[in-house]
């Protein structure tokens, strides 16, 4: 029984010591003038040597924090471990939809998360500073934010992605403080039209991308990738393109996420096997 227990506690103490370490960090964002908090998971081989490696940024959706992932999916330490990625979870604020409002100069979130944030982890984590190392993908709000910033900052990433997205931000008018970011919707049209990943889209980067889009079939707003998926097809534009029972919850999302990270760590074997 003794011996038992010994072997118990080693386990425990081993599981401890291999297990993906989760930094808090405060990025200064110099475009909006504030320091804004960033969560970081580094796998267990992240400081066992000179090793650096490519990283997925993780956004959260509307209403959510920095934290929403680490809180709601703890095993995403596991899964940074198993596909030996850095995974970077930014604050988006409760509704800023990545966007650099027009009329709000206090959110530039299309700069901070799209360029200011991973200028700060390249500088301060052991990454592999290239576009081909480099993802980013995110829930409803953060599904918009991932292909928006994706599309639009093709040169700093090299994959991007999208589970349950809204992305069709044209028609949401009230209640998702679109309206605060983009301003009136005649006076500010074009924002309101081209800004939506619908349309987005459309501007087909030099670069090219790997694109994967998921949504649960019982989601209220699944017909917004359908369209998306769609369009992308007409403009052959390729992409993974999933639909799998679920609804807009954390029920879908903590399992959305493990084939979402699978596919950018497949995507980065086969980009950095030609650095």
């Amino acid at each position: 029984m003794k011996k038992l227990s010994i072997w118990l506690l080693l386990m425990v103490f081993s599981n401890a010591i291999s297990a993906a370490v989760v930094d808090t960090v405060s990025i200064q964002s110099t475009s909006m003038k504030k320091s804004i908090k960033t969560v970081v998971i580094k796998p267990n081989a992240y400081a066992a040597g000179e090793q650096r490696f490519p990283v997925v940024y993780l956004l959260h959706g509307f209403g959510g924090r920095y934290n929403n992932w680490i809180l709601r999916v703890p095993q995403l330490q596991q899964m940074a471990d198993e596909l030996q990625l850095i995974i970077v979870c930014p604050d988006g604020a409760k509704g800023s939809w990545y966007f650099d409002s027009p009329i709000d100069s206090s959110y530039r979130y299309e700069t901070f998360v799209g360029t200011e944030v991973p200028a700060f982890i390249d500088a301060r984590y052991k990454t592999i500073a290239d576009r081909k190392a480099r993802a980013i993908t995110g829930l409803s709000m953060g599904g918009h934010g991932g292909l928006f910033l994706g599309f639009r900052h093709a040169d700093r990433f090299s994959a991007c992605g999208s589970m349950s997205g809204a992305l069709h931000v044209t028609v949401i008018r009230k209640g998702y403080e679109v309206e605060y970011r983009l301003g009136d919707t005649l006076t500010n049209q074009k924002y309101w039209n081209d800004w939506s990943v619908l349309n987005v889209i459309d501007q087909k980067p030099v670069e090219p991308l790997a694109i994967m889009v998921d949504c649960g079939t019982e989601d209220r707003i699944l017909p917004m990738s359908r369209m998306v998926h769609e369009k992308m097809l007409r403009l052959k534009i390729p992409h993974d393109y999933t639909e799998r029972p679920g609804n807009h919850d954390w029920m879908y999302w903590s399992n959305a996420v493990q084939y979402q990270l699978l596919f950018f760590s497949k995507h980065f074997k086969q980009q950095l096997s030609q650095l």
